[in-house]
């Protein structure tokens, strides 16, 4: 099922995931329209890039606030489908909980009430892993699915968001419309996401030169995780487009959720890291820099010291606890469901996504070694 002559809305279009499915539905659809919806102005050369597979496919620029009604409203006149890819990450604490609930829990709320007061027939929500787990007591979970029962206490604040934000958008299923059509809903869950544009990989690589090339490991090498390629990822959201929209299939897949890996070996969140970037010249720290015990006491250490401090000046703690009990334990997922379901099968080999990956780090590895000489 093609979504040729659809107008598609694309929520969080100049972040990592959302500039990539943007791209994909450009190269492989013809679209009537599709409406980049962002906070900010999409950067230029980015516009630019998408010329080239753009054909007759209007391509707009919606700037606002999610959490605006009436721009939402806006947005989605007219429109038929909605890729909700926008959220707001934190994995270190360092944002206040409200603005997390706000624009994760209550921009999704209001999104879903503008598509059904403007008549839009399908909304694919980017959910997270993190709506799992791991809980805070590292529980494991080795290739579930969509069935496994888990006990989801002693989340991230992220996570809870974006559990709860999952919850709403699969509620949603079903509601009439205001022309009195029906909304049909579904969420993706996709591992870690890489590849290139990933700023957490950024952000290791730029450690690990600081550390004489030597990578930081943070993750034991048994807690092994299934990481997911981003071109896999737009593809299993182009797939449950292709779904929603299609009659045979849109029952089936409506109100339901879907994890989405690929072929990545599994591996600890460290030793991934190493994989991609041994061949840049990084070895890796044998072992974790102190026993687990120690290491989680580090971190409480850190955090009441933020706690303590935070009426003063604000600390942004290297590690916390929820973190680094996320990064040792064994957490990986099959994508036999969305594979059944949505016609998902990953695109992009393991090598072929490593090499692209490595390939986009090879050329910023110049850039942050000489910002690091300059400190």
């Amino acid at each position: 099922m093609s979504l040729r002559g659809e107008v598609c809305v694309v929520t969080g279009a100049c972040g990592f995931l959302g500039r990539k499915l943007v791209r994909l539905l450009l190269d492989e659809e013809t679209l009537a329209e599709i409406r980049l919806l962002d906070r900010y102005e999409p950067p230029v050369e980015f516009l630019q890039g998408l010329k080239d597979c753009q054909r007759k496919t209007v391509v707009s620029v919606y700037e606002g606030d999610i959490r605006d009604s009436e721009f939402l409203r806006k947005a989605c006149r007219g429109a038929s489908m909605v890729f909700h890819v926008a959220s707001v990450i934190d994995t270190h604490g360092n944002l206040e909980d409200s603005e997390l609930y706000d624009i994760n829990v209550k921009g999704t709320k209001l999104l879903l009430e503008a598509c059904i007061q403007e008549n839009v027939t399908s909304f694919i929500y980017t959910s997270s892993l993190e709506v799992m787990g791991p809980n805070s007591n590292g529980d494991p979970i080795i290739n579930g699915n969509e069935d496994t029962k888990y006990n989801t206490f002693g989340l991230f604040t992220y996570g809870n968001t974006k559990k709860e934000a999952e919850r709403i958008s699969l509620k949603a299923n079903g509601e009439v419309l205001q022309n009195g059509g029906l909304l049909a809903t579904c969420t993706l869950r996709p591992m870690y996401i890489y590849g290139d544009g990933c700023r957490f990989l950024l952000y290791h690589m730029t450690r690990g030169i600081q550390n004489n090339d030597v990578l930081y490991r943070v993750s034991a090498p048994e807690a092994l995780v299934n990481p997911v390629y981003i071109g896999n990822v737009v593809q299993a959201h182009l797939q449950a487009g292709r779904a929603l929209k299609d009659p045979l299939k849109r029952t089936n897949v409506g109100g339901k959720f879907y994890y989405v890996c690929d072929d990545t070996p599994h591996m600890s969140y460290s030793d991934f890291n190493y994989a991609i970037m041994s061949s840049l010249g990084f070895s890796i720290q044998k072992k974790l820099a102190m026993p687990y015990t120690l290491l989680y006491l580090y971190c409480l250490f850190w955090e009441m010291l933020r706690f303590l401090l935070h009426p003063f000046i604000k600390i942004h703690v290297p590690i916390t606890r929820k973190l680094l009990v996320l990064m040792n334990t064994p957490f990986s997922f099959s994508y036999q469901k969305a594979q059944r379901d949505l016609g998902y099968a990953p695109r992009y080999t393991w090598e072929e996504a490593r090499t692209h990956t490595i390939e986009w780090l090879a050329t910023k590895l110049p850039k942050e070694r000489e910002k690091i000489r300059s400190k």
